[in-house]
């Protein structure tokens, strides 16, 4: 089923971490090709709890913790998956993807094509990305445009533990390449800043949440704010604190950026005739940009005023606190951008 199948509510509730656990391990029960490695993924259970209780659960055979090289593991979860298998492998954090970027770009991402769609590469490629503590130029990095930018294979964020479950579940069953992109605070692991929206219902039982299809977080009639991951929390709270100003914005969740649901960004925008864009990845020749292109391409008619964004500047992440702070897309950023939006 998909997740806007489920008619009953939900009351029980899991952080991110674990909702995306309870996808992993309902489907290594249904299927037995599936399986995970990566660095610290089986006793430690993964740095970010991405993978908590499966090794006890299901051994060393099919939770595997492997040497840190992520050209040999991710190498290796390429060939399983041309096998047959159906692979998840965990780079830990996405900043690390240049020293495996040839196994992800010209295997992963290429072979189905070059095999003139005869090899299939029914595999999931996991990361944590994003900033806000003080990790550093090097460990701070969203960098999803990066992927989403390159053919091949296709990318998605969860922003809630609902969707990670359900994005989770839909990533390994598909027959291609998935990158799996979860930011590390909306995790909801004790350690790191609270997200109140963290911990969220979640259904119990398999269920898939459709790969290309965003999400209206919140609706609304003044401004379309379309963004992902962590941002989409902080334009809620934007949201919540304009609205008693008689300023509504309407938060578009896009869950999935390969592929891009160009209808329901378009279909908000005509709806608020404004559109700003939020992204903790790069702003040049990124999400953002692309989000403004596909509008203006389809109807530039729709904006009553230029449509704006609010991303990280073209520089490294910088480690200092109160730096780091003023380059990412914060709630104080996307609160001047929605005024300046509606006072245009």
């Amino acid at each position: 089923m998909t997740l806007t199948d489920a008619a009953t509510p939900v009351r029980r509730k899991l952080s991110t971490a674990k909702a995306m656990v309870e996808a992993i391990a309902q489907e290594m029960e249904r299927d037995e090709n599936v399986f995970v490695l990566g660095e610290d993924v089986g006793a430690y259970g993964g740095i970010f709890s991405s993978t908590t209780g499966l090794l006890e659960r299901f051994g060393p055979k099919r939770v595997i913790d492997t040497p840190i090289s992520e050209t040999a593991f991710i190498g290796t979860a390429i060939g399983a998956a041309v096998e047959g298998l159906r692979p998840i492998a965990e780079l830990m954090f996405v900043d690390f993807f240049g020293v495996c970027m040839d196994q992800i770009y010209n295997h992963m991402a290429k072979i189905h094509y070059e095999s003139g769609g005869n090899v299939k590469v029914p595999m999931v490629l996991t990361s944590a990305v994003g900033g806000g503590y003080s990790d550093g130029a090097q460990h701070s990095q969203c960098l999803w445009g990066t992927f989403a930018h390159l053919p091949g294979m296709k990318v998605v964020v969860p922003s809630n533990p609902a969707d990670a479950k359900g994005l989770m579940t839909a990533a390994i069953r598909d027959d291609n390449p998935v990158v799996y992109l979860f930011h590390k605070g909306v995790m909801g692991l004790p350690w790191m800043v609270k997200n109140p929206r963290s911990i969220a219902p979640v259904p119990e039982g398999d269920y898939e949440v459709p790969i290309g299809k965003a999400a209206v977080a919140r609706p609304g009639t003044d401004v379309t704010v379309v963004t992902l991951s962590l941002s989409v929390h902080h334009a809620l709270d934007v949201a919540e604190e304009l609205a008693p100003q008689g300023i509504e914005c309407e938060v578009v969740d896009l869950r999935s950026l390969v592929p891009l649901d160009t209808d329901t960004i378009v279909e908000s925008v005509a709806r608020t005739g404004r559109l700003l864009v939020v992204d903790e990845d790069y702003l040049s020749f990124g999400v953002s940009g692309e989000v403004i292109a596909r509008v203006a391409e389809r109807d530039p008619s729709l904006l009553r005023a230029p449509a704006a964004r609010v991303a990280v500047p073209d520089v490294p992440i910088p480690y200092a606190r109160p730096l780091e702070y003023a380059v990412l897309p914060t709630a104080d950023r996307i609160r001047r951008a929605v005024l300046g939006l509606v006072n245009a």
